[in-house]
């Protein structure tokens, strides 16, 4: 500010002066200057002066004599250091309460009211003064534009902590949030720009700021009616009068107020108003303290969890009812207010450890015994260190225990006999596999009950399942706790013998056969005996669990297909062992690219009993060596291809090759009538393999009248309809089909019109030795006579000696295989044959079959395999 002064009447200059320097005649003092007028002047001089400042400013000359001027000046210093103390020892007050109670509010409103001070300092004038000491004039002007942009941003950032709950129910919040980030770049234009500059920006961004916050204000009284609301808007209100009126009053020259409302009683109002309101709002939150300590108080009563407080002792401090209704009503007094009084010994040390080491924030720790039970009680601790005292919930989880505890029972045994379950008795076995070392024994047994089925089914589940628990209870008595008993199956069960010698096995287990067979079951006033058959494996180290269980399984089949004692013993390295790994090594390799690689064919003549010299017929057989060039047996490359779900593409890999033989050499089959190809019961399941198959008899059309392909009679009855599907469309396609292996299984004759076949093959269990066996011909007679009644031709599979043949003959069987006629052939020894009964090399045979020839000329013959064309239904 600059100030020069004159005299009236002559307009002569008397002095001028500014913050930074006066002349001797004029100096600072109070918020403005002094002018020391000469002696020489009359008392009635009139002075004109003239001041410019940046910002809002008003002048006012007044006439003082020296010594009042000397007094004015000193009590306006000890008025404005009472208002500096007054309003610093507040914000100090305020800042100390805040330190205590930690609270952000309190500490934002110590440095607003400081700022508040300050601000008034401005406005008064006397800012160049700070606790009685003089702030340099060059500085002035950095800390006016600083204070004015702090004071902003403290302003915005204490209203945003009040109403942070209420702001949003006040509508948008996009006026809001363009004031907040207003924030910053109005700091940081109070550093770069001069003060001349800075005054209009934080004039507009003052109002702009003025009229978001008083409309936030107005709809936060609106809909909370907020008491803390109404003080700060006093507050704000009275600021931004006092603002208003100091800027108008220096523009229109108002004088009539000046007294009264100035920079120094704005800033006490609005600091005394925003105090109010920060009062209010400490009683709003010391009301809500209480409310939730009420809260707590009864959220701690009625908690349905034991709650304690313990010291570091183990001496309960406090506990809630539910904690005394668990524990006893002692718990508070000196003589019951010991942790180790009310739980098992170490669950104080336990959880001690637990809140020190901060290992785990629960634990479950066992009780004393409730009145009228066997067990003690469950309880669930949740604990923490708080404050040197351990606080902490308890809960009676007795019944869940309980519960899971029998759950996890349930999981590994069985619900009826309380022995191991399935996967008890699996997990039992693996681990004793797993945990044997070398020269270590181990033994396992496989039990099963002989016709256990039929108490079942004439005597009802219920008894059966009386029965079983007996069987169990005697096992269990006769076997150490050292052994593992489970249940596999309805009346199957294993037994794990852990380091136990195979010998001893062998007679526990005799033992048991005695003990379930010799002795009757008694179930109301029923007895019922039940005998078992056991399979007793030795295991080795390293064996696979599959491969002990399979093997435990295939010893006691065998023995309960053998008429012995019921107990079949396979020691290490047996046949049995040796048998399953070559069949394991097999399925491996049907898995590979290269398994069909060792499959090679061979071929079985079939002579006809009619005209043994008139046709060459032979079914197609499977072989294969393995990788070493031995010699695979058939019977285990079928059960390997099953097991592995392979037969699919071993079938089709015969039929393909079949096919390309007979291509190859077709017209050296001049007298052949049909060629035998067997399919497994698994091929015919697959639809793939079906729809290949009908490709490739389309694809063959000139070999259809010599193909027959063979289902077993089994699996022919196993889907009648997938099988009446199947024969119906082969048959139409021209080629033959054969009912194989007939009478091996669950023959039933009436079955036999539910579909048409070409050829029915009796089974080779009924013709072996047949003469030896007068039921086995009466058999084979009614086949015979049922499949010409049927207009089926009939094959007897297994015809080993002379005598066979001829009684084959007399019945009137049609077609004979079998060793008396010849074994399977190399493919190419049947190119150098004229018809099937060349290959017989016994003499006596061969006689008898030219004598069947010469006397089947003279007699009149239907061909089923002539060209005559027929009508498939």
């Amino acid at each position: 500010m600059d100030i020069a002064c004159w005299d009236a009447s002559t307009l002569r200059p008397l002095d001028s002066g500014n913050r930074l320097g006066a002349t001797a005649g004029i100096s600072t003092i109070k918020a403005g200057f002094e002018l020391e007028l000469s002696p020489a002047l009359n008392d009635d001089v009139r002075v004109l002066c003239r001041s410019s400042a940046i910002g809002p400013a008003r002048l006012t000359v007044l006439k003082w004599h020296a010594t009042d001027s000397k007094v004015s000046a000193l009590e306006f210093h000890r008025k404005s250091g009472l208002l500096d103390g007054g309003i610093l020892i507040l914000a100090g007050f305020v800042l100390v309460t805040a330190l205590i109670n930690r609270n952000g509010l309190y500490l934002l409103f110590a440095v607003w009211l400081v700022m508040n001070l300050r601000m008034a300092s401005l406005s008064a004038g006397w800012d160049t003064q700070w606790l009685g000491n003089t702030i340099p004039l060059d500085w002035l002007p950095r800390l006016r534009a600083m204070t004015l942009a702090f004071y902003y941003v403290l302003t915005v950032t204490l209203f945003k902590v009040l109403f942070r709950d209420d702001l949003t129910k006040a509508g948008t919040m996009l006026p809001f949030k363009f004031v907040q980030w207003s924030c910053l770049p109005l700091l940081l234009l109070s550093v770069l720009l001069v003060y001349r500059s800075f005054l209009p920006v934080i004039w507009v961004l003052t109002g702009l700021g003025v009229v978001v916050l008083v409309y936030y204000l107005i709809q936060i009284l609106q809909k909370t009616r907020s008491r803390v609301a109404m003080w700060y808007s006093a507050s704000i209100t009275i600021t931004l009068v006092a603002s208003l009126y100091e800027v108008l009053a220096a523009a229109l020259g108002i004088k009539g107020l000046i007294g009264s409302v100035n920079s120094v009683t704005a800033t006490l109002s609005s600091s005394l108003l925003a105090a109010l309101a920060i009062a209010e709002h400490m009683r709003q939150e010391h009301e809500q303290h209480l409310q939730v300590q009420a809260e707590l108080a009864h959220t701690f009563e009625a908690m349905p969890i034991g709650l304690f407080t313990l010291d570091q002792h183990g001496r309960f401090l406090s506990a809630n009812p539910a904690l005394l209704k668990m524990l006893g009503p002692n718990v508070l007094t000196n003589e019951g207010n010991s942790w180790q009084r009310y739980f098992a010994d170490g669950a104080w040390t336990r959880l001690h450890q637990m809140v020190f080491n901060k290992s785990q924030g629960e634990m479950e720790i066992d009780g004393g015994t409730a009145p009228g039970s066997a067990t003690p009680k469950r309880f669930l601790v949740k604990a923490t260190l708080a404050r040197d005292k351990i606080e902490g919930s308890l809960q009676d989880i007795t019944e869940k225990s309980r519960a899971t505890a029998e759950l996890e029972f349930l999981a590994s045994h069985d619900p009826l006999t309380k022995i191991l379950n399935r996967r008890g008795i699996e997990k039992a076995l693996s681990d004793a596999i797993a945990s044997q070392s070398e020269g270590q024994p181990l033994a396992v047994a496989y039990l099963d009950l002989d016709r256990f089925k039929l108490i079942n089914d004439l005597f009802g589940h219920g008894t059966g399942n009386e029965v079983l628990q007996q069987v169990c209870g005697r096992v269990s008595n006769m076997l150490s706790s050292e052994f593992d008993f489970g249940r596999v199956g309805g009346d199957e069960f294993i037994i794990v013998f852990p380091a136990t010698p195979i010998t001893l096995g062998s007679v526990i287990c005799r033992s048991l056969i005695d003990v379930l067979g010799n002795h009757a079951y008694q179930v109301g006033d029923n007895a019922f005996n039940v005998r078992c058959s056991i399979g007793l494996v030795e295991v080795s180290p390293g064996m696979q669990f599959n491969d002990v269980m399979s093997t435990a399984d295939r010893a006691c089949r065998e023995a309960k297909s053998t008429s012995g004692t019921g107990l079949v013993v396979y020691e290490k390295h047996a046949a049995a062992f040796q048998q399953h790994e070559a069949e394991l090594k097999l399925i491996a390799l049907l898995a590979t690219p290269s398994a069909t690689d060792g499959l090679y064919l061979e071929m079985q003549p079939i002579m006809s009993l009619t005209a043994p010299h008139a046709s060459l017929n032979f079914e197609v057989l499977l072989r294969m060596r393995d990788p070493q060039g031995k010699q695979v047996n058939t019977e285990h490359l079928i059960k390997a291809g099953e097991a592995s779900g392979r037969m699919s593409m071993i079938d089709r890999w015969v039929l393909t090759t079949t096919l390309a033989w007979l291509n190859a050499h077709e017209s050296q089959m001049k007298t052949t009538q049909f060629v035998c190809i067997n399919l497994s019961g698994a091929s015919l399941n697959d639809e793939k393999f079906l729809s290949e198959i009908y490709a490739m008899l389309e694809q063959n059309p000139h070999l259809l009248g010599k193909l027959c392909l063979e289902i077993t009679e089994s699996v022919a009855l196993h889907d009648l309809d997938n099988t009446r599907r199947f024969v119906d469309r082969v048959r139409g396609y021209g080629a033959k089909v054969a009912l194989d292996d007939f009478g091996a299984g669950y023959t039933s004759f009436s079955y036999l019109k539910e579909f048409k076949a070409d050829l029915l093959k009796i089974d080779g269990s009924f013709i072996v030795n047949m003469n030896q066996h007068p039921a086995n011909i009466a058999i084979v007679e009614a086949i015979v006579s049922l499949a010409n009644n049927l207009g089926m031709k009939v094959i007897a599979e297994w015809a080993e000696d002379n005598a066979t043949v001829e009684m084959l003959a007399e019945i009137g069987v049609d077609y004979v295989q079998g060793f008396a006629v010849a074994r399977s052939q190399h493919p190419d020894k049947l190119l150098t044959a004229e018809s099937s009964a060349s290959f017989i090399q016994d003499e006596e045979l061969a006689h008898y079959v030219g004598l069947i020839g010469k006397a089947r000329q003279l007699q009149p013959k239907i061909d089923l395999f002539s060209d005559v064309p027929r009508k498939v239904h």
